[in-house]
């Protein structure tokens, strides 16, 4: 079984020794891919005091930008958006982000509807309030 690593050139740089995606036969496997931008320091839709600690942030912001990361990735990869099956969705505020992100995750997935989980997390490993894993086909 063929087994193909892959690195996108538009999404953010991963912030650990991992792979953007992974294929295995004809599935890919995205690692979490979060809203960073590629060669920003800034974090869209976030505000950070001196310490890094978050100050406010805009889920709204951050959802289409972890969007368009995912497309980048799946598309650089060889496959695209109406191929994702299954998405695994972490947000650290579920109580107030979940309404705007389920509207904004409604936008995006009007036409391929694909399994979906969404869980509450206590923190991600940079200041970031959402995060996606994806597993599309190729």
């Amino acid at each position: 079984m063929s087994q193909d690593k892959f690195e996108s050139l538009k999404a953010p740089e991963p912030v650990g020794s991992y792979p953007h995606a992974r294929k295995v036969g004809n599935l890919l496997f995205l690692s979490g891919v979060g809203p960073r931008e590629r060669g920003r320091k800034k974090i869209p839709g976030v505000e950070l005091d001196e310490a890094g600690n978050i100050l406010s942030y805009d889920i709204e912001i951050q959802c289409r930008s972890v969007f368009r990361n995912i497309r980048y990735i799946l598309e650089d990869a060889g496959s695209s958006w109406n191929k994702i099956v299954d998405v695994t969705v972490f947000l650290t505020n579920m109580k107030d982000d979940f309404q705007t992100y389920n509207r904004i995750y409604a936008e995006y997935f009007k036409d391929n509807q694909p399994c979906r989980t969404t869980v509450e997390i206590n923190k991600l490993p940079t200041p970031i309030a959402i995060e996606l894993k994806v597993i599309a086909f190729v």
